[in-house]
């Protein structure tokens, strides 16, 4: 659907006014005052409102699971100024759907509530102890289950896993929260919830099942067999492509009629894949597209490889070439021809078909979702947080290439791009501002690296026993070399030449 710029002045989105906005606007038609909620989402992230809370939304817009409405809650500090915004527009959000040659907009309200942001987690436990929320979801980024990568075991150690341990009913993590709020419906007789991880993680319902149980072990050892038993943690795998909203996303909405104070903008394309394992209900979800599969693992396998991965692949030598955009990126022909080269030969071989793509295929439609230039998606958030990305998207492959005699050389190159980026600076010399929780770290380990590559592989937390392979450890120490000599450029053609 295309826009024409109003002549008025953009009304501001909340409940009394969804009758003026522009008539091209897409608005919800069920009566939100007669919503009823039925699941509790911790991390109101764009991504939650672009995916999860849309196929809700578009499912109420059908008439139907008007008890299924969505409470947010968070627990980061920044969780609190976004409540207060969607507070004021009365948990309301704007979706712009940008193709690449059209544009459509649609308010959704799937949402009615936001809990209190509060240290002592006291509003969210109480939200979750409720009897009528029988799914938990969370969208908590892919390093905040506390598992430690080199033993794949919760991270005991942790101090927040120690606070929650020491203070069961006073817990400083979502894990903690959940934990105390499933002894009060114990206790009170409701019964379990369905944790429903929406994360980019292997298997993420088994992480959360993990990370949960083993917490709970050591806090209460009665309780946690009864949350194993009891609860149920599907494995599910969400696509969507959705930029953070910044100055631009705030004023094309509002060029497009409405002021919204955090709209989102997102792709012309969403995928739902879940285990159907819902212990207390779920919505009517495939009745909107969301696929319903014993086959979840091998979604997640896909999409986590070549999507994910791909991101990788792309974003971080574009970071250190002063390219500001994913779309930008993969129009670079390098750039481009390293992503298809290394998806081909070192993911592909890795991945089995899906009931609606072969591999190459996804590659292809993988290929086209990067290359659209309306998503303003960054280099720099779509190569955020590597400590807990390059773990989950990249060693895996690197680690099945090994074991299977594939070639692994273009992954070890994505890999030592990595450590140049973390030295903090782009090939122009400009800064790259922290862009990892654990950035500090990660610099002095990569200006280390400039002269003894193997010094950034002996990061056992991120890498384990990878270092002792010397078919990587041997190919990473040569392109980091290549890189600081000639630059990431080079090394891309170098590995497309060889």
């Amino acid at each position: 659907m295309k826009h024409s710029t109003p002549q008025k002045p953009p009304i501001n989105l909340n409940l009394a006014n969804l009758h003026t906005l522009p008539n091209d606007i897409v608005r919800p038609t069920y009566d939100r005052t007669r919503l009823r909620a039925g699941i509790l989402h911790i991390g109101v992230g764009n991504f939650h409102r672009a995916h999860q809370a849309w196929y809700l939304h578009r499912l109420m817009q059908s008439g139907n699971d008007h008890d299924w409405a969505i409470i947010g809650a968070g627990v980061r500090k920044s969780d609190r100024d976004m409540r207060e915004k969607m507070r004021l527009q009365d948990f309301l959000t704007t979706l712009i759907e940008l193709a690449p040659d059209t544009c459509s907009t649609e308010v959704t309200g799937a949402m009615i509530d936001y809990l209190p942001v509060e240290e002592s987690n006291g509003s969210l436990i109480a939200g979750m102890a409720q009897q009528n929320i029988r799914i938990v979801s969370l969208t908590v980024t892919e390093g905040g289950y506390y598992i430690n990568s080199s033993t794949n075991a919760l991270d005991v150690d942790h101090p927040d896993i120690v606070h929650d341990i020491e203070n069961p009913t006073n817990p400083r993590t979502v894990f903690g929260a959940m934990i105390e709020s499933l002894r009060l419906r114990r206790e009170r007789g409701y019964g379990p919830f369905t944790g429903l991880c929406c994360d980019n993680l292997q298997s993420n319902g088994d992480i959360l099942r993990k990370t949960v149980v083993s917490l709970a072990k050591r806090i209460d050892s009665d309780l946690a067999e009864w949350i194993d038993g009891n609860c149920t943690f599907p494995n599910s795998m969400v696509d969507c492509i959705v930029p953070a909203t910044g100055k631009d996303e705030l004023l094309l909405a509002r060029t497009y009629g409405v002021d919204d104070l955090v709209p989102v903008t997102h792709e012309n394309f969403r995928q739902w894949v879940i285990e159907d394992q819902f212990c207390a209900g779920r919505p009517n979800w495939e009745k909107v597209g969301v696929v319903f599969s014993d086959d979840v693992q091998n979604y997640e396998k896909m999409k986590i490889g070549i999507l994910n991965g791909g991101h990788q692949i792309v974003a971080v030598p574009a970071e250190l070439l002063s390219i500001e955009t994913i779309a930008g990126s993969i129009d670079d022909d390098v750039i481009k021809a390293f992503f298809l080269r290394t998806a081909r030969q070192e993911i592909i071989p890795h991945i089995d078909p899906v009931l609606e793509f072969s591999p190459e295929s996804y590659l292809n439609l993988i290929y086209k979702r990067f290359s659209n230039p309306k998503i303003l998606d960054t280099t720099r958030r779509v190569a955020f947080d590597g400590s807990s990305r390059h773990p989950g998207f990249i060693l895996p492959n690197i680690r099945a290439g090994l074991a299977k005699g594939t070639p692994i050389d273009g992954l070890a190159l994505v890999q030592a791009a990595w450590a140049r980026m973390c030295a903090g600076h782009r090939e122009d010399g400009s800064i790259i501002e922290p862009n990892d929780p654990h950035w500090e770290s990660l610099c002095e380990k990569a200006i280390e690296a400039k002269n003894r590559p193997s010094a950034w592989l002996g990061m056992e937390h991120i890498y384990g026993d990878l270092a002792q392979h010397s078919l990587f450890s041997e190919s990473f120490c040569k392109w980091l070399e290549l890189i600081w000599r000639d630059g990431v450029r080079s090394a891309m053609k170098a590995y497309c030449n060889d």
